[in-house]
Parts: structure tokens; C-alpha cells; sequence
């Protein structure tokens, strides 16, 4: 996945994210960085295709996203699983019931996932709520829900925007470790974090958005830094 010389700019304002360039490559894990208002969730809509830069190009999975059709686009979509800062839960459906709606969207059949699906909700600690709807939920729980949904089906690409920000730390060590596996097991992780010492903790690359241009910071024992923009 990789975007190239990307502007974003909202109507006829200034450009919010400014010649932006950041490759992810396969099975890597890494975290975004940056203040308040520096243009992190503008930059994660773009890459799960929610946006269209202004200017530059999006890559996802071997393919330009400005050249695929809407039904292609759905198709890139359904690869990637996203944990949103405002949680998207559907209000109507109980906690079990949206956290299998990716693999409902795939055509499972209720058999085939429900043994899963309970199994995730009790690790990350909702396995007595699986009929509560999230009108009901803390939103520390909806962010669980949240997170569950994203990684129960194993997607190619997982973003998360502050995944940890409404749970205590125990519970934020917990899902960074299934975040950790989910990577292991192949998925790309980007996760966009203002928790630097959560960031510290992880021996991996981190980009670092401030006024809208990207700069990067390689891992522990990767040794080396450069700028976004190159």
C-alpha cells in the first residue's frame, strides 16, 4: 500500500495534508504520530479509501485506486478493517451482532463464525454482553466492540485511530497484543496514536504527521530517519 506526492485539500481551503508520500509494506506494523489537528485522520480516511486526494496517487493491494470502479473500491474496502475514533457501531444490532457483520458481508453463515466471534468478545472482555446493544455500552466497551469487529476477519490492512484511548492501559496492553498477532499472522497494522509511551513500547517504524507533512522514524535496530516528503 503506498501513497505518492498526496495533497488533501477540503473545498477551496489550503491543503490540509501536503505532498505526503508513506509505503506500508506486507505484513509490516507501524504507528502514526503527530498533535491535535495535524491531519492523522484526514491521512487514514485516504488510505482506507474513504477520501480522494485533491492530488497524488493512492495504491492499495497492486491497485491505483483513482482507476477502480465504485464495485472495485467495495471489494478493496472489504480488505481492510478500521477502528474509527467515533466507534460506527450500528445502534440497532447487539454487540455480537456487529462485531460479525464483516463476515456476514462475506457470506458466512451464522454456524460458521458464531463460535469465533464469541470467543473474540470474551478475550477482549465482553463475553457476558453479547446481546447488549451499544446504546447500553461505556465507551470504553464500544471501543472494544469496535476493535473486535475490525480483526474478526483477519483483514489484509487494519487501521486503528486511537484504538486505546478509552480503555485503561491493562485493557490497552491486552489489544495491542492481539494486534501484534494479528500481525504476525500477516496482516499490515498502522496505528495512529498520540500515546507516546504506548509508541516506545513497540520496536517498530513510526511517521510522525505535523501541519500536514509526514516524517518518519525507523524502529528500534532499524537505525535511520527521513523526511515524508522524499
Amino acid at each position: 500500500m503506498s501513497l505518492s506526492h498526496i495533497g488533501l485539500r477540503y473545498g477551496n481551503g489550503p491543503e490540509v495534508l501536503q505532498d505526503i508520500n508513506l509505503e506500508l509494506q506486507q505484513g509490516s506494523m507501524q504507528f502514526l504520530t503527530g498533535p491535535s489537528g495535524a491531519g492523522k485522520t484526514s491521512l487514514l480516511r485516504l488510505i482506507y479509501l474513504a477520501l480522494r486526494p485533491s492530488r497524488g496517487f493512492v495504491q492499495l493491494f497492486g491497485r491505483d485506486a483513482s482507476l477502480a470502479s465504485r464495485d472495485e473500491l467495495a471489494l478493496l474496502r472489504r480488505r481492510i478493517g478500521v477502528v474509527f475514533q467515533g466507534f460506527e457501531l450500528l445502534n440497532h444490532l447487539s454487540v455480537f451482532e456487529n462485531v460479525a457483520l464483516p463476515l456476514r458481508f462475506t457470506g458466512k453463515q451464522h454456524d460458521s463464525y458464531k463460535r469465533d466471534v464469541e470467543d473474540l468478545l470474551s478475550w477482549v472482555g465482553l463475553g457476558k454482553m453479547l446481546d447488549a446493544l451499544p446504546d447500553t455500552l461505556s465507551g470504553g466497551e464500544k471501543q472494544r466492540v469496535a476493535i473486535a469487529r475490525a480483526v474478526v476477519a483477519k483483514p489484509d490492512l487494519l487501521i486503528a485511530d486511537e484504538p486505546t484511548g478509552n480503555v485503561d492501559p491493562q485493557m490497552g496492553q491486552r489489544l495491542m497484543r492481539l494486534f501484534s498477532e494479528l500481525n504476525r499472522l500477516g496482516t499490515t497494522v498502522l496505528i495512529a496514536s498520540h500515546d507516546i509511551g504506548l509508541i516506545e513500547t513497540f520496536p517498530v517504524d513510526v511517521y510522525t504527521l505535523v501541519d500536514g507533512r509526514l516524517s518518519f522514524r525507523a524502529g528500534k535496530n532499524k537505525g535511520g530517519e527521513r523526511d515524508g516528503r522524499a
